[in-house]
């Protein structure tokens, strides 16, 4: 252990703790010393693998500890909100899983616990660092897909059906946060549709779609009931296109020399190119390992995360408006709108809020 390292606990070690618990452990310039979750069962290969970590059934004994600086919450979404504010009245900095909150009530008053807390706040969007997310990115702030007209997605897979929240909430904040990455604005209007096949009151496949002020639009298809693992975002520009792959081991980023233009003053002519596939070289680094590193980092150098806690709160917003959306029977929901007086955008979605 060293002196200087950054003390990290996690809270957590369900599904996802774990996989913290071992990225943590590796990140240079940190020490995993605790690590805290109600089932004791969950707690013993936790012990077994890093017999030097404490452990503990109560999360209080590591808020309570002077000595770890930061917490890494990887709990139920309904209990981020009080674990957070916990940890800032303790005076630690925190990671928390995504999405941030449940509702953009929560997200907010997280957010503003950390401002009065002076800590950092940073939401584990992992995809936002995935290098591969981060390539594409490069391409869209260098210019070289042009103007970006859409974004078409796919996330499906054959489970893990959640029971206490759906496929939007579960699977969402992935593409949700990829896209505003990428886009840097957030959305005008949300429409969201979909179906409960498997649970009667639980969605397990919904259809996301986004519009922007620049005009460009948004697309994802979310399920748990697929046949196969399904990872794709492809991003339509004026100039190019790019696909990105998360499931493909090799090429997990290919650029289309692809389009199609009107030629004037023939508006009933179109030129069509289909040109070069071009696959950039992507760094072979684990993403949460990345943001492990970005965490520690922005904490060192008092630095913004990328995925700070406005940047979960932009993604709980999308959410919450697409909830509306669903729940009105898949109208058209403007992004900012209060939940208790939703405001609905027109067919064409360039209305003003009804």
């Amino acid at each position: 252990m060293s002196a200087d390292a950054l003390r990290v606990a996690v809270i957590g070690a369900g599904y996802w703790g774990p996989n913290l618990i071992r990225n943590f452990n590796e990140a240079p310039g940190a020490d995993v010393i605790a690590v805290a979750d109600l089932s004791a069962d969950r707690l013993a290969p936790i012990r077994k693998r890093y017999p030097t970590i404490r452990i503990t059934t109560d999360h209080h004994e590591i808020l309570g500890d002077k000595a770890i600086d930061a917490v890494v919450i990887a709990t139920p979404i309904k209990t981020h909100r009080a674990l957070c504010e916990e940890a800032f009245a303790a005076g630690k900095h925190v990671l928390v899983e995504k999405p941030l909150a449940g509702s953009v009530a929560d997200a907010e008053a997280i957010v503003r616990a950390a401002e009065r807390a002076g800590r950092t706040l940073m939401v584990g969007h992992t995809f936002v660092y995935n290098p591969a997310v981060t390539t594409v990115r490069t391409w869209i702030e260098r210019g070289e897909l042009g103007t970006i007209q859409y974004i078409d997605s796919q996330r499906v897979n054959l489970g893990l059906h959640q029971f206490d929240f759906n496929v939007l909430w579960d699977l969402g904040p992935h593409d949700v946060s990829i896209t505003l990455y990428w886009l840097d604005e957030e959305p005008v209007w949300v429409q969201v549709t979909g179906g409960c096949f498997v649970q009667s009151d639980i969605e397990d496949v919904v259809w996301l779609t986004m519009g922007f002020p620049s005009g460009a639009m948004a697309h994802a298809h979310l399920s748990w009931l697929a046949p196969g693992k399904i990872r794709t975002m492809t991003v339509i520009g004026s100039k190019k296109m790019a696909m990105y792959d998360d499931v493909t081991a090799v090429e997990k980023v290919k650029i289309f020399d692809h389009g199609v233009e009107r030629l004037e003053p023939d508006e009933l002519r179109r030129a069509y190119r289909a040109g070069d596939i071009h696959s950039p070289r992507v760094p072979v680094t684990e993403a949460l390992q990345v943001e492990a590193r970005h965490f520690i980092d922005s904490i060192r150098n008092g630095t913004r995360p990328i995925s700070d806690g406005e940047a979960g709160l932009r993604v709980v917003r999308v959410l919450e408006a697409g909830s509306s959306s669903l729940r009105l029977g898949g109208v058209r929901v403007a992004y900012n709108a209060e939940p208790e007086r939703v405001a609905t955008v027109g067919a064409a979605g360039a209305g003003a809020p009804a």
